[in-house]
């Protein structure tokens, strides 16, 4: 490579490995950059050639902090990410479910050359990613793509959908499925498209179970209940991606459970006063096995008042897990 060509990427060498090793406990001395331009990329150069590039960094935008004295240097004090928001990125990263493991390490190790090698190395010592429930199906990345893709070009896709057997490889679906994608919902640490189907209308996919996506040149049929701001209306009211019959529900919590119903429904949920120790709220969500589980898990301190329909619903699910332990005391006995 040309002399002058090298010349010319100095300045682009020196703010790189500012931004990978400078830190305000570490300030990076002239004569260090002098000595690694040399030994890294063959490039000589002087002191005031050196303030001359900083000067210009920092003319262009970068914040650069000059320390003087014997201990003094450069250091880069602002980023484009902050190490409270790489924190952040990085905690929802290794808590995913739907991102497989060795995915989770690679967005991790990327979010990491977004601060300096010092920062990175305490980060690092507090990911945990081994030993979590994480996806098995490496092509998800790929999914969000092709999804998200088909969204913004108004499109159907084609896809192959399947269930986890008893010996830990995929079963299929006999048939490949055609849907209009309308978005993606995130519940329970798992990553939902939410669809519509000429078989089932309004449907959910676990974008994890799907695989073989193509994009095809049909256009996505219209769903009014699917588009703009009513998407996340209808999000909200299906209860952990769950099919059910929506109908309003009023339940009576206990005042312990408050925080548990703001941050299931939000803090725009009416509750009312019932006594010292209780309160009352109304809420529409899908009547499902999962929802009445919730419910019941929370014991004597949630209980559903109404409808009698919702009331019964939850009366038998209790029957039924109560059954299933009887039949076994009696297995045990006979």
């Amino acid at each position: 490579m040309p002399k002058s060509y090298d010349q010319k990427l100095k300045i682009f060498y020196i703010r790189d490995y500012l931004e990978k090793y400078s830190h305000i406990d570490h300030p990076i001395k002239a004569s260090e950059l002098i000595e690694m331009l040399e030994r890294d990329h063959g490039i000589k150069c002087e002191r005031k050639t050196i303030y001359s590039d900083i000067k210009a960094l920092q003319d262009y935008g970068l914040d650069i902090v000059s320390l003087q004295g014997a201990d003094g240097g450069y250091y880069l004090a602002s980023r484009n990410f902050e190490l409270p928001e790489l924190k952040l990125l990085i905690d929802a990263v290794q808590s995913s479910r739907y991102l497989t493991e060795q995915k989770s390490r690679e967005l991790i190790e990327k979010l990491c050359t977004q601060c300096s090698i010092h920062d990175a190395t305490l980060m690092r010592r507090t990911v945990k990613v081994a030993g979590r429930v994480k996806s098995m199906n490496e092509s998800i990345y790929n999914n969000l793509d092709y999804i998200q893709e088909a969204i913004g070009q108004n499109r159907q896709i084609s896809f192959r959908y399947f269930s986890w057997g008893m010996d830990g490889q995929r079963v299929y679906r006999e048939k490949t499925y055609l849907a209009s994608p309308y978005g993606l919902c995130h519940d329970n640490d798992n990553c939902y498209l939410v669809s519509w189907t000429q078989d089932h209308g309004i449907t959910h996919y676990r974008v994890d179970r799907m695989s073989h996506i193509k994009l095809t040149n049909e256009v996505r049929i219209p769903c009014p209940t699917l588009s703009g701001k009513a998407f996340n209306e209808y999000a909200n009211r299906t209860f952990q991606m769950f099919a059910g019959e929506t109908v309003n529900v009023k339940l009576r919590f206990h005042r312990d459970l408050i925080n548990v119903v703001i941050d299931r429904f939000g803090r725009d949920t009416m509750m009312i006063p019932d006594g010292e120790d209780y309160f009352l709220f109304t809420v529409p969500v899908a009547v499902s096995p999962m929802f009445l589980s919730w419910v019941i898990g929370f014991g004597e301190k949630a209980k559903i008042l109404w409808p009698q329909s919702a009331v019964e619903a939850c009366q038998a699910l209790c029957r039924q897990a109560s059954e299933q332990y009887q039949d076994r005391e009696k297995d045990e006995k006979s």
